[in-house]
């Protein structure tokens, strides 16, 4: 029989009835044939919630606690999950990230895969069971439970189904795929009905939320196909692989908010200390530089206790902290003829740029939606451009 690999976020489980729901798809999906393999999120805002809880007690908590204390809320998903399975009379048994073989390296709370072994996870197909697995998490070579950090669910599905030799994964949240823009944003965003990893990589890398980047990264690199779909409103999806065709025009504008600019002399040592201590801290940062300044990128939703961590990147390594940047990115599309759309409609560019497939538009946060929306009219559904 074929592997089918599911993956539920939060918001599929995040109470008794949806975990309901979810339990009737995956057995109807049993019925169909198919070994079933299912990776849940935690419940709702679960993760949030643990995670504040632990602020309550240490404003910095340690990252190894933290892994102990997170990892238990994808562990209520899965264990629940399994419980309405067996209930609808199908074989179901859970599993913790290390108990189905995730093995990761040795960081805490930002955690990478280096290797999956699921013998425990074939035997127990073999055996006729529905295997459910806590994303999110994995054991270190040095036999640690850690976390992987934001999408890590995404990235455990991805990881397992090549793993296992599946063709593609299933991943399931409240929307059903991608969008060209946010639709709350951009109301007639065009749903797309296909992507190829590099699109769909550019716009995680960018901001869209539905599927995250490393999990894009990972896909690609295994040729598993990906398949974004709404848990609750069957019938479209996204089908994201290396077979799509090639947009001939801007196919998606995404914006992004909240974005922190550090600035330092070109040729300071801080630099290169606060680029280890982002790391350190598992936060994503680009980086780029000038005769006069180099500039680190980062996003303030990302870092763990933000105001802490400024008030360290200032002492230690005299970082200029400037708030308040967003971004606008458009993939796909002619450079020259973005370039023009921005030099019309987006006067509060600060800068601008390019790569072969995207062009990314810095600007004031509080102008990120209306350029949104600006953009996507002019390129995507070619409103009053001429064309």
């Amino acid at each position: 029989m074929s592997i089918v690999v599911q993956k539920y976020g939060g918001s599929s489980v995040a109470d008794v009835a949806k975990l309901h729901l979810v339990a009737e798809k995956v057995v109807t999906t049993r019925a169909a044939g198919h070994d079933v393999v299912v990776v849940v999120s935690a419940m709702g805002k679960t993760t949030d919630e643990l995670l504040a809880l632990a602020r309550e007690v240490d404003t910095n908590p340690p990252r190894r606690e933290l892994d102990m204390l997170l990892s238990a809320g994808e562990r209520m998903s899965m264990a629940l999950l399994s419980m309405a399975i067996q209930k609808r009379g199908a074989p179901a048994i859970s599993f913790t990230g290390s108990q189905s073989g995730i093995i990761t390296n040795d960081r805490h709370f930002d955690a990478r895969i280096i290797d999956v072994r699921p013998h425990r996870v074939e035997d127990e197909l073999h055996r006729g069971r529905v295997v459910i697995i806590a994303g999110y998490q994995g054991m270190s070579y040095k036999r640690e439970v850690t976390t992987l950090g934001r999408g890590g669910s995404d990235t455990t599905a991805i990881a397992m189904a090549a793993a296992l030799g599946a063709s593609h994964a299933e991943i399931y949240s409240d929307v059903d795929g991608v969008y060209s823009a946010d639709p709350r944003v951009v109301p007639d965003a065009q749903h797309l009905p296909e992507l190829r990893y590099d699109e769909m990589g550019r716009m995680a890398s960018a901001g869209a939320k539905v599927l995250h980047g490393k999990a894009v990264a990972m896909a690609q690199e295994a040729r598993i196909a990906i398949r974004a779909r709404s848990t609750f409103r069957p019938g479209k999806e996204t089908h994201v692989h290396q077979g799509a065709a090639a947009p001939s025009r801007p196919c998606a504008v995404v914006g992004d908010r909240g974005q922190v600019e550090l600035r330092f002399a070109r040729h300071a040592r801080g630099f290169e200390g606060a680029l280890d201590a982002l790391a350190e801290a598992g936060v994503d940062a680009s980086f780029s530089a000038t005769e006069d300044v180099a500039r680190i990128r980062l996003r303030r939703r990302e870092a763990p206790d933000w105001s802490r961590l400024a008030e360290d990147l200032v002492q230690r390594f005299g970082a200029g902290v400037h708030e308040g940047h967003g971004t606008v990115t458009v993939v796909g599309g002619q450079r020259a003829e973005v370039a023009r759309a921005v030099g019309d409609l987006v006067p509060g560019a600060t800068g601008m740029t390019c790569d072969e497939a995207s062009v990314r538009i810095t600007l004031p946060d509080a102008q990120v939606d209306e350029a949104v929306r600006a953009l996507h009219a002019r390129l995507v559904t070619r409103e009053g451009s001429g064309s």
